[in-house]
């Protein structure tokens, strides 16, 4: 039995189709109800746990061949983290608990960085993992290519991007979903002793300027892109609500200044196959 956690999210849901679509069993974690039903008809067995409700969490666990960790993301975190810490003990406890074969953890590309910003989220759940006396592998994935769902909407109906990479012409790692819920899925159906990790990004680097050419080849008209100042981060950021935008900030200055990146060499890396354009179009095709 393989264990989903975030099974209801792009991720977690592209895990779960690759096992089902090899006939493996699997168990889906999840809390709301209502999205039961559309998985137990796709095959899955269903486990409603929060994500820091150890109790709940080890009885999902339990007689698990593999367990992939996929914590919530907290886009606004409080000073150290308090919330995600919270999950990260849960879970801890949880695998403990119920001691599943392995555990697969979607981690993060800069998992090792020093700085605090806010992926230490991922650097926390790893360093909690490390622990744990049974196989984990820490899948590490470059920035979301889906993240570009923030730029379709000025793309399409005022042809301009806003980007917080910078500079516009400096390529970044990225990678699609469908690739990280393909590859966990695979590393879920592998055997390994210890500690381990695996990063993944895509066909190519993309800079925020290919960003801006792909939405443009794709809807036949010019869409540049704009670089968002620095100085204006932390305005434009509280006006959307957040509360403790500086981890947010000190991650997009980790991918500027390059202090967020891989740690393994290029020979030892994952590439996926799912290009820029496949994902935009998609964006696009789902926008309202």
């Amino acid at each position: 039995m393989y264990v989903i956690t975030g099974i209801t999210g792009k991720v977690g849901g592209a895990v779960a189709r690759a096992l089902l679509s090899n006939n493996l069993p699997v168990r889906g974690v999840m809390r709301d109800v209502s999205k039961a039903a559309q998985w137990q008809d796709l095959g899955c067995e269903v486990a409603f746990a929060e994500m820091k409700d150890a109790s709940a969490l080890a009885d999902a666990f339990n007689g698990a061949t593999g367990v992939f960790i996929l914590p919530p993301s907290d886009f606004d975190p409080a000073p150290g983290f308090p919330a995600a810490r919270l999950i990260i003990d849960a879970v801890v406890q949880a695998i403990r608990c119920a001691s599943p074969e392995k555990v697969v953890c979607l981690s993060t590309i800069g998992a090792q960085a020093e700085k605090t910003n806010l992926l230490t989220q991922r650097t926390l759940l790893e360093q909690a993992l490390n622990a744990l006396d049974l196989p984990v592998t820490f899948l590490r994935p470059g920035w979301f290519m889906e993240n570009c769902a923030l730029d379709v909407v000025s793309a399409r109906d005022n042809g301009v991007i806003h980007s917080y990479l910078h500079p516009l012409d400096k390529a970044v790692p990225m990678i699609a979903t469908a690739d990280v819920g393909t590859l966990a899925a695979m590393l879920l159906q592998q055997e390994w002793q210890g500690k381990r990790i695996v990063e993944l990004e895509g066909p190519q680097r993309v800079t925020p300027n290919d960003i801006a050419n792909t939405f443009a080849s794709i809807l036949g008209r010019p869409v540049v892109a704009e670089a968002v100042e620095r100085d204006a981060w932390e305005a434009i950021f509280r006006s959307q609500g957040h509360k403790h935008p500086l981890p947010r900030m000190q991650m997009i200055d980790g991918f500027n200044e390059e202090w967020i990146c891989f740690e393994k060499p290029q020979a030892e890396r994952v590439m996926g196959e799912t290009e820029l354009e496949v994902v935009l179009r998609a964006l696009l095709k789902t926008a309202g």
